[in-house]
């Protein structure tokens, strides 16, 4: 198996991997970040100090954060939390404007200025004896404390993780310590099997015959796909969905999703819900909806980062009131 990006490259590799830690502790006001990893050049991780809220969490739950009083609300599912330490651990992908202002400003000793949640319910751990935690891309990481909370309650634990290809994988042997059978599947088969998530799914399904659920977090095509897996089976499948959230209460309605034709608000009701029903055509055309106001603050924001590298030493920030 190859190794993995984050045990060669990285500061740290998760809080149970002796994460470096600031060394002042609290630094300003806000939340600290006391370890970061970075698993690509788009995917890092983040740990931070919140021992309320490590307390507090369970799987399935996000949590909304703001970088700074000017940033935006940026709702991120919980991908792990460890109450002895008193942090919470989230993996973050660096594809718009916030994500890549935090990808860019989020550095251990620096704090976030805002950290609300536990939000949503949590997952519902049922009496499953035997279930398939599945994760694609950055899903990958909220799928992980499911996975333990079926371990911990007695479930025959079968991982399941899609990549593209193997120097993106990332916490592999923290899988492999709560799954009881775990397969990785790339695109290119540089790790693991070649294909799809939903081949592996299908590969077990065929391999036990009495599955009895399958949890699947990721894009919204792979979730649809899984669903589309496990529905000929009859097998429950419960999906994480995350589509665009303000307020995180349910006030503002942005959080609509179709679920057996009724309307639920993914911040409130879910995230998780019967893959079977939700209407995935729905959310991905909702999840386009401001597509081209979220380029153009991409651009704008890529512009400004071009004039603070342009300006000579000393006279950032010094523009004419």
């Amino acid at each position: 198996m190859a190794t993995s990006r984050d045990q060669s490259e990285t500061v740290s590799t998760g809080p149970s991997q002796n994460p470096q830690t600031s060394a002042d502790g609290l630094v300003g006001t806000g939340f600290p970040i006391l370890a970061r990893a970075d698993f690509s050049d788009t995917t890092f991780l983040l740990d931070i100090h919140h021992p309320m809220m490590a307390r507090a969490a369970r799987p399935g739950q996000f949590v909304i954060v703001m970088v700074d009083d000017h940033g935006e609300r940026i709702p991120l599912t919980i991908a792990d939390f460890d109450v002895e330490r008193g942090t919470v651990t989230l993996v973050v992908q660096a594809v718009g404007k916030s994500s890549r202002e935090m990808q860019a400003r989020c550095r251990v000793g620096e704090t976030l200025l805002g950290m609300v949640g536990p939000m949503g319910m949590p997952s519902e751990i049922s009496d499953a004896r035997k279930v398939i935690c599945v994760g694609g891309g950055l899903g990958v990481a909220p799928i992980y404390p499911q996975a333990r909370a079926f371990k911990q309650a007695g479930a025959h634990v079968i991982g399941v993780v899609g990549f593209r290809s193997a120097n993106l994988v990332f916490w592999e042997e923290k899988f492999r310590d709560v799954c009881d059978e775990f397969v990785i599947c790339t695109d290119d088969g540089s790790a693991g099997i070649r294909g799809l998530v939903t081949d592996g799914v299908e590969a077990k399904i065929a391999e036990h015959g009495d599955i009895d659920e399958v949890v699947a977090i990721g894009p919204p095509v792979m979730m649809q796909a899984c669903a589309e897996a496990t529905r000929p089976h009859g097998i429950k499948t419960m999906v994480s969905l995350n589509p665009i959230m303000v307020d995180g209460t349910g006030m503002c309605g942005g959080c609509r999703v179709r679920v057996a034709g009724r309307v639920k608000f993914a911040c409130v009701d879910g995230p998780d819900f019967d893959g079977h029903a939700v209407d995935f055509d729905d959310l991905m055309t909702r999840l386009k909806r401001y597509r081209p106001q979220e380029q153009e603050a991409m651009e704008r924001w890529s512009e400004s980062c071009r004039r603070l590298d342009m300006e000579p030493a000393g006279t950032a920030g010094q523009e004419a009131i």
